[in-house]
């Protein structure tokens, strides 16, 4: 690192930040709150500062993520998992917020991270998004509980609260819709993602939502960010067996629910997944590649600007 240049991490909690300023070692604290902000973008206007590397915290970096950028500062997300692995291998186990932004700072300084995309519709939308997954989830459970339950009084309250989840799962639907129709750029990908028969409105709000840098990525970079790139496992004879891991996982589980309903009403995908299967390939595994391939058929249509047409697959 240039000694005029200066790395700083940042690990964030609800009310306070812990900073870390590399070369000097400095170790500084903020409150998580406008003017705590304000008072560390001053403080960073007296350094040359190459990045600030924080990881998601359940939300609490965003404002902060924002403020920072506002501020025209190098703002960079590190992957959470890869900051853990990284302590380890340094040998450093013991875990508490200085060691974090400490730690923070020295994965900026000497790895690879990637700048916060934003958007702020798409964090509107990512935000609406999540919490219709948590009610989907919270109508699930709850059905599964109520066909338990014996007494009379219980069964009405259980129905009652089925039903409001419902409502409110259709209003925050009919609020995303609104929202991508209201957007020129973004009612147009929409259209785009969904002219691919089996690609329903979920999966399209889920990706424009989640992924808004998706129309930045060639379709390799898109099946590794979602988590649904296949990862060798070889070591010398030995010939492992591929597996997908990591990447956003609620992304993921939307696209795989997608392709399996792909696999059965799109005759072009279907016909794809029949092959593999033919071919030796487990049902899992065929409905993974057919999520890989609409992946792959969503990115050209995104870039090239036309609607699905099988001609395209022949």
């Amino acid at each position: 690192m240039n000694q005029n240049q200066c790395v700083i991490g940042i690990d964030v909690c609800q009310a306070r930040l812990d900073v870390a300023v590399l070369p000097a070692g400095e170790i500084l604290q903020f409150d998580n709150d406008p003017a705590g902000w304000a008072a560390l973008i001053k403080r960073c206007g007296a350094w040359t500062v190459r990045a600030i590397g924080l990881e998601p915290s359940g939300g609490y970096e965003r404002p902060l993520v924002r403020a920072l950028r506002v501020a025209g500062l190098p703002v960079r997300l590190v992957n959470p998992y890869r900051l853990r692995q990284y302590a380890r291998a340094l040998g450093r186990l013991a875990k508490n917020d200085v060691a974090d932004a400490l730690m923070l700072a020295r994965f900026t300084d000497q790895l690879p991270t990637r700048a916060p995309h934003h958007d702020p519709l798409a964090e509107q939308m990512a935000q609406l998004i999540t919490a219709r997954r948590q009610l989907t989830e919270d109508r699930i459970r709850l059905d599964a509980q109520v066909r338990l339950v014996v007494d009379p009084l219980l069964r009405r309250m259980s129905g009652r609260r089925l039903k409001r989840i419902a409502a409110e799962i259709l209003l925050i639907e009919r609020r995303l819709t609104q929202l991508v129709a209201d957007d020129e750029a973004m009612a147009r990908k929409d259209r785009l993602i969904q002219s691919l028969k089996g690609a329903g409105p979920v999966l399209s709000q889920t990706l424009l939502g989640l992924v808004p840098e998706i129309d930045q990525l060639d379709r390799r970079q898109l099946a590794a960010l979602v988590g649904l790139a296949p990862f060798d496992d070889d070591s010398g004879k030995r010939k492992g067996k591929r597996a997908i891991w990591g990447g956003r996982a609620e992304v993921r589980r939307v696209v795989y629910m997608a392709a399996l309903a792909a696999a059965r009403c799109n005759p072009n995908l279907k016909a794809f997944r029949q092959r593999l299967i033919a071919n030796g390939k487990s049902p899992k595994m065929a409905i993974i590649a057919v999520a890989r391939r609409m992946l792959g058929i969503i990115v050209a249509l995104l870039r090239s600007g036309q609607t699905w047409d099988p001609q395209y697959a022949r």
